[in-house]
């Protein structure tokens, strides 16, 4: 089992930052992969960003590319996403979650992923 907890949301305005942490424990596999997903009011949940365990290949999606960045602390279990140039549209419940089937090309499906997070509101005002 692995415990992921999201932490970092919160209220800002359009063209603001914030950065999100997903705080990872338990059974860990070293060839596990991390991803960011997130879910609007009335929307599906959706990709947002995945990081491999070494840190090496990360894969974005064409609507957060160029302004958000995943990164992984490894010593402190910890994946981060940094969210620059916040945009109304990108006010949804982030979720992270993990899986431990290793790198694909198919790192950004849903169902790839093991565990999940409880999620954290980000709200972003134009």
């Amino acid at each position: 089992q692995v415990q992921l907890v999201e932490s970092g949301g919160g209220w800002v305005q359009a063209g603001d930052s914030l950065t999100l942490s997903c705080a990872a424990s338990g059974r860990i596999s070293g060839g596990s992969a991390t991803g960011w997903f997130r879910q609007a009011p009335g929307k599906e949940r959706e990709f947002v960003a995945a990081i491999n365990w070494s840190g090496t290949n990360t894969l974005y999606s064409d609507s957060v590319k160029g302004r958000f960045t995943i990164s992984r602390d490894k010593v402190k279990n910890t994946v981060i996403l940094q969210m620059n140039s916040l945009k109304p549209e990108d006010t949804a419940v982030y979720y992270c979650a993990s899986e431990s089937s290793g790198w694909s090309r198919w790192i950004n499906l849903q169902s790839r992923y093991d565990f999940w997070g409880q999620g954290t509101q980000v709200t972003v005002s134009s």
